[in-house]
């Protein structure tokens, strides 16, 4: 089970997607965005996931070097047609786009359909907050898969359906929040299934529809929950109106598509703060409201008080000296595809 230096880690997973057929650039973007992931903890859209990715394209799911289509738009609005590429690279590039249309029109929104998994959300949100926006995003997994039992339900009806929110300020850590409206995302499910752990109840019920903590659970039929235990109906609704937002709007639908193929569809939205107030302004008083917030005293037990973002920017300073513990289930998937494949690896 080894720790290993985040560029190292980089450097495998662009050199495994290249060797299974990605391009040079498309890699680095991809391999980019899940090593950022380990890095911030959140580890179920990390390296365990170049495995997924990898199958996908031998299955001819997802389409290295797809073209990117904008198939309508406006001077504030764009829609996009992924060709099924790597989302990461589609998504990107179309939060770009947005940001550009907001420079010149102060908001603009984009919708994006037939892509692969963009990961975490927060990285594309952030983009626009680098260039002095409020950043908003929507996932869905569109027509793939559904994990998540709507509430009072046990059968799967929806996605984890996640959406992120992102601030300019001027704290060290950017503010942001970036949550899926499950009780917990899949990929955490299958991270604690890979390093044989139970998982808190209140995250899945059996296909049974009865409450359990075998994260195994999840692929034998069970279905996540949603957000908000005993209020449930919060994080219910929100997914709802997230999967409108994400699969209706984008114009992928609802359900499954009976070849279960992979595709998240997205809205962006991005708002220039310039255009409601100066944003040297604004971003100052989001500063201080940050620390304001994380200058109340502690609870019992808690050790002190962290805005939205800040824990995501410890974690990465911290795994960047330390380097990212791969699982060992996941250590020998990556192996076993390097050999596959050809690859020696270094580490």
């Amino acid at each position: 089970m080894p720790t290993i230096a985040a560029d190292q880690l980089q450097t495998i997973a662009a050199r495994l997607l290249q060797a299974a057929g990605a391009g040079e650039e498309e890699a680095a973007i991809v391999a980019r965005h899940c090593v950022g992931a380990n890095l911030a903890g959140h580890d179920s859209h990390g390296i365990i996931q170049i495995p997924n990715y990898i199958a996908q394209i031998k299955k001819g799911d997802l389409v290295p070097g797809a073209p990117f289509e904008i198939v309508q738009e406006t001077a504030t609005t764009t829609v996009v047609d992924g060709h099924w590429g790597f989302g990461f690279v589609v998504s990107e590039r179309a939060m770009q786009i947005t940001i550009d249309k907001a420079r010149q029109n102060n908001v603009a929104a984009t919708t994006v359909y037939r892509q692969g998994h963009i990961g975490r959300l927060t990285d594309y949100a952030l983009m626009a907050a680098e260039a002095g926006m409020i950043g908003l995003m929507t996932a869905d997994s569109g027509r793939g898969p559904k994990f998540v039992a709507p509430l009072g339900g046990r059968t799967r009806r929806l996605g984890s359906n996640p959406i992120c929110i992102a601030m300019p300020s001027n704290l060290e850590a950017p503010l942001f929040i970036d949550m899926a409206t499950s009780a917990v995302a899949v990929g955490k499910i299958k991270v604690a299934a890979q390093r044989g752990t139970n998982i808190p109840e209140g995250w899945v019920i059996s296909q049974a529809g009865q409450p359990t903590t075998d994260p195994n659970a999840l692929d034998q039929g069970g279905a996540l929950l949603p957000l908000g235990g005993s209020e449930g109906y919060k994080g219910y609704g929100l997914s709802v109106m997230i999967e409108i937002f994400s699969g209706i709007l984008t114009g992928l639908g609802f359900g499954v598509e009976p070849s279960g193929r992979h595709n998240d569809g997205c809205f962006i939205a991005a708002f220039k703060v310039d255009a409601f107030r100066p944003l040297e302004q604004f971003k100052a008083e989001v500063t201080e409201f940050a620390h304001y917030l994380t200058a109340s005293p502690p609870a019992a037990g808690v050790d002190r008080v962290y805005y939205p973002g800040e824990l995501e920017h410890l974690r990465t300073q911290e795994r960047l000296a330390t380097g990212i513990f791969v699982e060992e289930a996941t250590w020998d998937q990556i192996k076993r595809l390097a050999g596959e494949l050809g690859l020696e690896l270094e580490i």
